[in-house]
């Protein structure tokens, strides 16, 4: 008969949770349990099963659930916003999708929930998160874990912003909220409960307990240190050998907990995140409560949450890593690699799902595929520049989606009969740990060692009995349960295998019938592709030997054609030679030519600027005779200006003292009248008007008389002027009539003089029309193309035949062929 190991023992004791019932003065902390005697649990019979007291109910495992994938997009960052980075990702919350639009790429993906880059800590924890809590406190294994590239705030998702050991803060994340919900939760119930955490990280495949004691001692360093264990449980799962689970009373123990694991995690400063995750974190809360059932008995309610939190993946060349620090980014890339194979596999349907090939997909098997309630939380950056990893992010998790568990409530055990044993087992183990701890070797208390030896001595006669008799027959009867029911689902599994199978087969057959019709089409095909070629093949000949044949007669044409050429060539350059030598001739001929004509030219040039010369000097003297006639002319004509002056000064002053005489006469005759007709007034009276009248008379024929004789002057005197005028008029017409004619012949003689110096350079023009070109050509001379020299020499000729050489020669520009300068009367011409 087989025994159970003590080992074995030690295990079914460490699975089965302990209790404190909380004082109701103060429910952060466990009231302590009296002390009593009670059986040690190796005689004790475990009593272990289900509420309705059999085989776990197939409802349970029947019932399918889709794993629950939500969606965060965080913010640009500052860095990001100050380069404007263009943003690709758009989030619809109230239709749950998310569209990734860039000149690559326009997709559309559809999430349980979808967050933006507005959405708030507590909203997300409010909409996703705290359902999954609630499952928890009804006995279901949660999973909760935030996937991305790195940088894109799983870190900030899974803890938060500022720590707060009191209230919560407006930025705090999923696990410090779950903690303050699940204390909330229990509280409220006013139910028995155990709280136990535990905080791992797997770093580069290698796992570390993050609440492993740090103390000063060697001991204490040695074991923050080391790596513990992933050890297989027999059952298909898995767990973590040597990780400690730590046993808190209040939110705010847990929220220290964490604050000391997080201190413990590797992170690192990278170009993508200035405080990037280097290693995958788990942080476990495990929560029994106890509860009463409608027999009376005590059962113990179990669930446990795993909050995980991913490494990112990120680009070794966009990350900067060097080194060791590019190690650890290919075990994450690695792990999280694994991770997507797991997922494809598992929307798949695949028949094996490579979960062995990480520690982390080892660790979320449950979470996957299994027994587990799971929540990822996929979190993606809008920036352009992350667009490769935020499609890779969203088309992982949107597969996720498809994932389908099938979550079961863990099994409620009885309390009455296990909870003093446990008690004292567990005191026992701490008495142990702080024995451990006093020394650098293992060690137990006296008192602890004296009682294992007397109980080994009772043990050895009559303890192994009653092993075999109580204690084996429940543990063989679980195991039995086990077994069968792992057998049953093996063979459901094997049936749905051999269903597949069926399919696959019948797909098969299928395929290989539509292959073989396939084959027979193609068969025919090529058969008439190869009578086609066939065809081709004899029509190219025919046209190989055609070719040939045309090739052979352009050969022969093309070997007559290259001699003409040559006989051709090489009369044309006889024809060259003789006509280069008729050049020469001719160039040096007309070269000649062009030297006397130049002589020529030079000399009449010579003659012409001596004309012009005695020509320009004769000018000068008639110039300067006619502008001393002018001159002269013009001292007579100030001379009579100067007469007619005086003349007329004289004039009018003999007009004046005239006038100022006939003046005084008036004057006079007024006072003299005046006084007549004062007397005439007086002499009214005496004597008669006729005697008046006779005086006026008189005295009015005398003074008739005197003023006809100072007219008479006056008008003399004007009369004296006029003639003077008139006279000196005349002398002036004389003289100007005289100047003119004397201006007129000067000009004359000038027009004659300018005529004669104008006549020899008025064909200078003609003469230039002529020899220019004639120069032009002979100075571009130098290396002209034979077919210009031919026409040059052409035109020279013709134009020599049209020219007579004397008249060339006469009318050539003396100014241009001897080099000196032009006379200033040309230019005026």
């Amino acid at each position: 008969m087989s025994l159970v190991t003590p080992d074995q023992q030690r295990r079914l004791r460490s699975s089965i949770p302990w209790f404190t019932t909380p004082d109701q003065t103060r429910r952060s902390g466990p009231a302590p349990f009296p002390p009593f005697a009670t059986p040690r649990p190796e005689s004790r019979r475990l009593d272990l099963r289900w509420p309705d007291g059999g085989v776990p109910g197939r409802r349970d495992r029947d019932k399918e659930v889709n794993v629950q994938v939500v969606l965060r997009c965080r913010p640009l960052s500052d860095d990001e916003q100050r380069l404007n980075v263009q943003k690709v990702i758009i989030c619809n919350e109230q239709k749950r999708e998310v569209t990734v639009s860039s000149k690559q790429i326009d997709k559309t993906f559809t999430f349980d929930k979808v967050f933006g880059i507005n959405a708030q800590q507590r909203t997300i924890y409010d909409s996703a998160i705290l359902p999954v809590v609630s499952e928890v406190l009804e006995g279901f294994n949660c999973t909760v874990f935030a996937y991305g590239q790195t940088g894109t705030g799983k870190t900030y998702t899974m803890e938060g912003g500022t720590k707060s050991k009191g209230e919560l803060a407006t930025d705090a994340g999923v696990i410090p909220r779950a903690v303050r919900q699940i204390f909330d939760t229990l509280e409220a119930q006013k139910a028995d409960y155990s709280v136990k955490v535990s905080f791992l990280e797997l770093y580069n495949e290698e796992i570390t307990d993050l609440l492993a004691p740090d103390e000063g001692t060697r001991f204490g360093e040695e074991r923050q240190r080391r790596t513990i264990s992933l050890m297989e449980d027999g059952k298909g799962g898995v767990f973590v050998r040597g990780l400690e689970e730590e046993v808190v009373y209040s939110a705010s123990d847990i929220y220290s907990l964490l604050e000391r694991g997080s201190a413990k995690r590797r992170t690192a400063d990278t170009l993508l995140n200035k405080q990037s995750s280097r290693s995958h974190s788990i942080f476990s809360i495990t929560v029994h409560v106890r509860e009463a059932t409608i027999g009376g008995e005590e059962l113990i309610k179990c669930g446990k949450l795993n909050l995980v939190d991913l490494a990112g993946s990120e680009n070794i060349l966009r990350s900067g890593a060097r080194e060791g620090r590019a190690r650890e980014a290919g075990e994450i890339n690695k792990s999280l690699l694994t991770l997507g194979r797991v997922i494809t596999a598992l929307v798949e349907h695949s028949g094996h799902i490579p979960y062995r090939d990480s520690k982390l997909t080892r660790l979320l098997r449950e979470s996957l595929g299994g027994k587990t309630k799971t929540c990822i939380i996929a979190t993606v950056s809008p920036s352009a520049h992350c667009l490769e990893e935020t499609l890779s992010t969203l088309d992982y998790a949107y597969r996720a989606k498809n994932i389908r568990n099938k979550p079961e409530v863990n099994q409620k055990l009885s309390k009455s009969v296990l909870l003093k044993d446990l008690y004292l087992e567990i005191e026992r183990m701490k008495q142990d740990v702080r024995a451990a701890r006093e020394k650098n070797g293992v060690y137990i208390p006296h008192e602890r060692f004296v009682q294992n030896e007397a109980e080994k001595k009772v043990c050895s006669t009559s303890g192994l009995m009653f092993l075999e008799l109580v204690v084996l027959p429940s543990v063989l009867l679980n195991i039995t349960r086990s077994f069968i029911q792992m057998m049953n689902e093996r063979v459901e599994s094997l049936e749905n295998e051999l269903e597949q199978w069926k399919k696959n087969l019948e797909n098969v057959n299928r395929a290989f019938q539509e292959l073989q019709e396939n084959h027979r089409m193609i068969k025919s095909v090529l058969k008439e592709k190869e009578f086609i070629i066939s065809k081709l093949l004899c029509s190219g000949k025919q046209a190989t030997k055609n070719l040939e044949s045309r090739i052979g007669k352009i050969k022969d044409s093309y070997s007559s054609g290259v001699a003409i050429m040559k006989d051709f060539a090489c009369s044309l350059q006889q024809k060259a030679s003789q006509n280069l030598e008729h050049m020469e001739t001719t160039f040096y001929a007309q070269a000649l030519t062009i030297e006397n004509f130049l002589v020529t030219a030079v000399s009449e040039a010579e003659y012409v600027l001596h004309d012009i010369q005695g020509s320009l000097s004769e000018h000068k003297q008639l110039v300067s005779f006619s502008a001393k006639q002018q001159e002269e002319g013009l001292q007579r004509n100030l001379v009579s200006t100067l007469v007619i002056s005086k003349t007329t000064i004289d004039f009018f002053n003999d007009f004046h003292s005239r006038a100022s005489r006939l003046m005084k006469i008036l004057e006079e005759n007024h006072i003299e009248r005046s006084c007549q007709i004062a007397s005439f007034e007086m002499k009214f009276k005496v004597d008669s008007v006729s005697e008046a009248l006779k005086n006026m008379s008189d005295v009015n024929i005398e003074d008739k008389r005197k003023l006809e004789q100072e007219m008479f002057s006056i008008q003399k005197v004007s009369e004296d002027a006029k003639k003077e005028w008139n006279s000196y008029i005349r002398k002036v017409e004389s003289q100007i009539q005289e100047d003119t004619f004397t201006m007129a012949g000067a000009r004359g003689t000038m027009e004659h003089i300018l005529q004669d110096v104008y006549q020899p350079t008025c064909t200078t023009p003609k003469k230039r029309d002529i020899i220019v070109p004639s120069l032009a050509s002979i100075e571009g001379s130098k290396a002209p193309p034979f077919d210009e020299i031919v026409t040059i020499m052409r035109s020279e000729n013709r134009s020599n035949e049209r020219i007579p050489e004397g008249k060339a020669v006469r009318e050539l520009p003396p100014d241009e062929l001897s080099g000196t300068p032009r006379s200033p009367l040309t230019e005026v011409n």
